[in-house]
């Protein structure tokens, strides 16, 4: 028999009364690139946008994939790493707003170059934290935060100030490998943010028709606990590249309805995670 993974410690859960104005803030992390983070950022937040959530997607990752993803002038907009880097910058000044009335995002910004994001851990945790109280003040239901790959510097002050993380995994099995480093690290963070909830790991880029593929999603469900891995699997699928170049989310385009059905279901299955007694307030494991 396999051994398994250690398990991400429980956290205590805390009666405590949610302000209206409260905010669900969740990080999108990874340990390594190339896992289709920013594919599951847009599409997750569109999905919840559609559902009537007021959401706010942000792309803290230096190289701007978010922006880069849903408007090609994104790097010429002031985002994120400005406001990091910049106490007088307001987030009036960062917010665009989408065709959709419930969907907004925020840029990187032109700051957001691999030095902005470096200095060690807690250097722009006070920053970031001030950041999720402002979007809060601002109305939003949502905050979810594209980070960049890692657990260290701007990502791991982002993980620091976040209610939870979702992380997405690609199915193949040097992905697996980084998984107990992955574990060890959230275990690290959760020293500087206790109440942190770790909703699951998400299969990204499932090839059903690949025997390796196939093989390490089940050999990674069967490493980690239940309640660590999400149900739902992003498959790899060219609609993403095609939504990607046309500057939308994969379930906006007219052949998107298979894959806005994917992300509904992530969606649905990220809310049975969560508090129903306040507004989106996520709940230990």
């Amino acid at each position: 028999m396999k051994k398994r993974l250690p398990q991400l410690q429980a956290q205590a859960t805390v009666a405590s009364t949610v302000p209206d104005s409260r905010v669900t803030s969740i990080a999108v992390s990874s340990q390594k690139g190339g896992v289709g983070k920013t594919t599951v950022s847009i599409n997750l937040a569109h999905a919840f946008a559609s559902a009537g959530t007021k959401t706010l997607l942000i792309d803290a990752d230096p190289q701007g994939s978010v922006g880069l993803s849903l408007t090609r002038q994104s790097r010429l907009l002031t985002g994120f790493y400005d406001y990091l880097a910049n106490p007088q910058i307001t987030i009036e000044q960062l917010i665009i707003p989408t065709r959709l009335p419930t969907f907004s995002l925020m840029a990187s910004g032109q700051a957001s170059d691999y030095e902005s994001g470096s200095g060690g851990m807690g250097a722009h945790l006070a920053r970031v934290r001030s950041l999720i109280r402002s979007v809060a003040a601002q109305g939003f239901d949502l905050c979810l935060i594209d980070t960049a790959a890692g657990l260290f510097g701007v990502s791991g002050d982002v993980i620091s100030s976040v209610d939870a993380i979702m992380i997405p995994q690609q199915s193949e099995p040097l992905g697996i490998r980084s998984v107990p480093k992955l574990l060890e690290g959230l275990n690290r963070l959760r020293v500087m943010n206790p109440r942190l909830s770790v909703l699951g790991i998400c299969l990204t880029m499932v090839q059903h028709d690949l025997l390796e593929s196939t093989e390490a999603a089940a050999a990674l469900r069967q490493l980690l606990p239940p309640e660590m891995m999400l149900q739902t699997q992003i498959p790899r699928d060219g609609l993403f590249v095609r939504a990607s170049a046309r500057g939308l989310p994969a379930g906006a385009l007219p052949e998107g309805a298979a894959a806005q059905q994917i992300f509904q279901s992530l969606r649905a299955e990220i809310e049975t995670k969560l508090n129903p007694h306040s507004n989106f307030q996520p709940r230990p494991f």
